[in-house]
């Protein structure tokens, strides 16, 4: 339905007088009338009466006044937001796990923040692979950094930022630090703090175990991986995770790294984005910002 011809229309509903209507849109009479038999041709009623040289609305034509002022208002509305776009009214929701938002993003906001103070961050806890997928799928994140195992998700568009060192933490005076090397054995008679189900190295080790049939003596599931370290610091058990987020701990002698024959696959951080999303420039330049940062959180000059 053409929104000219609604404008003509309701310019008619009120003259009631083609010829007036012409004049005030500064059209020709006859596209006055080409504009209402179309309406009534799509329509399949007569809109207007024509009694004599009068007009008048039918029942029909009533009705559709009432709509077609809504549908002018909504475009109208729809034109002026449009036109006066900018980044004071754009909202970027970016789906982060808590060990990127943690470690690595306050940079990268940093950054994007100087170059776009107008935009507004929403940031959504995602902390499985599946959630944040779901949700990239569904159109409810613009972004999400996702930590993987190289999988491919055909309706996804996905860069590849840095490979993630997985590391097995204790306390210094925790028992296995007497150990050379962790083995799988050595688990099945240990209390280990893993972050939720979903989560890929998690998966993992979990794989490890059922494929030897060792399991812990004890899983005790985290969602905040600060508070795994504050636990595993305090000598409740072993952990498992990225060593970017204990680097702190390690160096200050509050954790300790032990040597393993687990044998583990890499795990990679990923900036994840629907394939048929729309990339804005402040889109853009946020993935860009983020592919810069990474290069120096990988100590590399460049990222494939």
């Amino acid at each position: 339905m053409d929104i000219k011809h609604l404008h003509t229309f309701l310019t008619a509903a009120k003259t009631l007088n083609f010829t007036q209507t012409a004049e005030i849109l500064d059209y020709a009479q006859s596209s006055i009338t080409a504009h209402i038999k179309s309406l009534e041709g799509e329509l399949g009623v007569p809109l207007f009466e024509r009694l004599g040289k009068r007009i008048y609305l039918t029942d029909a034509g009533m009705q559709l006044k009432q709509y077609a002022q809504k549908m002018v208002d909504l475009d109208e509305t729809m034109r002026e937001a449009l036109s006066n776009q900018d980044e004071v009214n754009v909202t970027l929701t970016i789906g982060a796990q808590e060990s990127q938002c943690t470690y690595r993003l306050p940079q990268i906001l940093q950054l994007f923040r100087s170059r776009h103070p107008k935009v507004k961050m929403v940031f959504k806890p995602v902390h499985t692979i599946d959630i944040a997928k779901d949700l990239l799928l569904s159109g409810n994140l613009d972004l999400a950094f996702i930590t993987d195992t190289r999988k491919d998700t055909p309706m996804l568009c996905k860069k590849e930022l840095i490979e993630e060192d997985l590391v097995f933490v204790v306390a210094p005076t925790h028992h296995l630090t007497q150990n050379e090397i962790l083995s799988i054995q050595n688990v099945a008679q240990e209390t280990i703090l893993l972050t939720e189900e979903g989560c890929s190295y998690r998966n993992q080790f979990e794989y490890q175990c059922h494929i030897e049939g060792i399991y812990p003596e004890q899983i005790i599931e985290f969602s905040s991986i600060e508070a795994i370290k504050k636990c595993v610091i305090a000598g409740l058990g072993m952990t498992l995770l990225p060593k970017m987020t204990v680097e702190k701990e390690l160096e200050n002698g509050l954790l300790k790294e032990l040597e393993t024959t687990i044998a583990m696959e890499p795990v990679f951080t990923e900036l994840a984005w629907h394939k048929d999303k729309y990339i804005f420039s402040y889109l853009e330049d946020f993935i860009q910002i983020v592919c810069e940062q990474y290069k120096v959180f990988n100590g590399s000059s460049r990222i494939d």
